[in-house]
């Protein structure tokens, strides 16, 4: 385990405020989660990273199943002027950080990020995606509960009241 606290480290260098070296097995999928991209999400059917064009939750759990690790990360404290940038952020790190795991030999490494995808203004879902080295699925779009994840491994992760509450992102890269 204490080779991949490398990557914990280098998480937090680049921005993250908490990283952890987690069991997949402690990943909770749900089938209702995907219900609230579904309805409740802006990003449902406009994106690639989003249902329907995501991962289903079924297959989720199949993927999970090939996995022992993964990195767990959070930024924390995000004011709603900054939500945007720093989700947009959040993707280019797990993407970054993905390709190193993978370059280092961990050749599964794969990454979820949370909400949708702020790499283009507009996606375009008739068309392949424009950044397919940095697009990855939403982890609620694939149908894991997050809440559930963070509680798993003694993350805080809250329900965000109000508009202008601050709020938190979770993203994930399996390892192996």
């Amino acid at each position: 385990m204490s080779r991949l606290n490398v990557y914990v480290k280098k998480a937090l260098s680049v921005g993250i405020t908490r990283a952890k070296i987690i069991d997949a097995k402690t990943i909770s999928v749900a089938n209702w989660v995907r219900l609230k991209c579904q309805f409740g999400c802006g990003g449902y059917g406009k994106q690639l990273t989003c249902p329907p064009y995501s991962p289903t939750p079924e297959y989720t759990c199949k993927m999970l199943a090939e996995y022992s690790k993964a990195l767990l990360m959070q930024i924390e404290n995000i004011s709603p002027a900054k939500e945007y940038r720093v989700s947009r952020k959040l993707k280019l790190i797990v993407a970054d950080l993905e390709r190193e795991i993978f370059l280092d030999g961990y050749y599964k490494a794969f990454g979820m990020t949370s909400g949708p995808c702020r790499l283009c203004r507009t996606c375009s879902t008739r068309k392949p995606c424009k950044y397919p080295y940095q697009a990855r699925p939403a982890m609620e779009a694939c149908g894991v509960d997050v809440y559930q994840t963070a509680r798993n491994n003694d993350f805080k992760l809250e329900v965000v009241q109000s508009e202008d509450a601050c709020c938190s992102y979770l993203s994930m890269i399996l390892i192996k």
